[in-house]
């Protein structure tokens, strides 16, 4: 049960941070104030919702939370195995090729070196968000490839939601306070999630 409450205060974590941290950047509307404080964030992203999942697989495995906590495991296991590669492809490549693009476009990663610049080309054109788009697709992935109840519903009503929090509340802002217009002219044309159509 260990991880199962490390799980839980990694999400409560970062939850937390993102309302301290967006309350904060309200009332400390600078660039510099903006940077920091994304910094900040993105540890507790790692921190919070990426670590734990890590420890998870080790101990006490992901095939094993759903027993630890009295749950069944998902049904038609082939089904879901595929429906878990089908849903890890796309996943991948938006995490990789956003990644590509942040540091060629951008002049940064996506963490603690923050982009210079607005990356609005490519994949970015049809979405604001692909890397988060991406990291859906693909914990999504990991939870029907190892038909784990448990990590389906801590994915689609913890993680998910959470982050989604974080960037509506705390990330756009800090946007806009990093870039001005030309990220208000952007998040006007382009979709906050689902990408639009190519035509």
């Amino acid at each position: 049960m260990f991880t199962h409450y490390l799980v839980l205060i990694g999400l409560l974590s970062f939850a937390a941070g993102t309302v301290i941290l967006g309350r904060w950047l309200r009332k400390n509307q600078t660039i510099s104030d903006a940077e920091r404080s994304s910094r900040i964030m993105h540890f507790l992203f790692f921190a919070g919702l990426i670590a734990p999942p890590i420890v998870g697989i080790f101990y006490p495995g992901l095939t094993h939370f759903d027993e630890l906590v009295g749950l069944q495991s998902l049904p038609w296991k082939p089904l879901f195995l595929v429906l878990g590669i089908l849903f890890a492809i796309p996943g991948l490549y938006f995490m990789g090729i956003t990644n590509k693009l942040l540091r060629a476009l951008g002049s940064g990663t996506n963490a603690f070196i923050l982009t210079k610049k607005i990356v609005n080309d490519d994949i970015y054109k049809r979405t604001r968000n692909p890397m988060s788009l991406g990291f859906y697709l693909s914990v999504l992935a990991v939870a029907f490839a190892f038909s784990s109840t448990f990590v389906l519903l801590a994915v689609c009503l913890g993680l998910i939601p959470a982050h989604i929090f974080f960037l509506k509340y705390f990330e756009e802002l800090e946007l806009e306070l990093r870039f001005g217009e030309s990220y208000l002219e952007y998040k006007k044309s382009v979709p906050f999630l689902i990408p639009k159509s190519a035509h």
